[in-house]
């Protein structure tokens, strides 16, 4: 197996990961799974809006495993695998970063 043919997979990888996240998260297990929301205390939990904040983390997940993947798929094709590579991190890192600023908006 060729360079190339790793990163292709373990960027795949990672967007089926994404969507597992996506999926697997939900409001009874949230306080287990969720970063951040499992180290709030009961009344802190009751001022967050758990229930919309789901739509939208699910939301975010879902499109990262989608529109990552594309991207990555279309940087493949234009690119070499290790610039590729680098770009879909910063872009998928870029995007965490909005995930985390948009969810504070959920704190009542």
């Amino acid at each position: 197996m060729d360079e190339d043919s790793i990163i292709f997979m373990v960027v795949m990888f990672c967007c089926v990961i994404y969507f597992i996240i996506g999926y697997t998260i939900n409001e009874r297990n949230a306080k287990y799974l969720l970063a951040g929301y499992n180290t709030m205390s009961k009344e802190q939990r009751e001022a967050f809006d758990l229930k919309n904040y789901l739509i939208f983390f699910k939301r975010f997940f879902y499109n990262l495993a989608i529109y990552s993947g594309i991207i990555f798929i279309i940087l493949f094709v234009l690119y070499d695998a290790l610039s590729s590579i680098l770009i879909w991190a910063v872009i998928t890192s870029l995007s965490l970063f909005y995930m985390v600023y948009k969810g504070a908006k959920f704190k009542k």
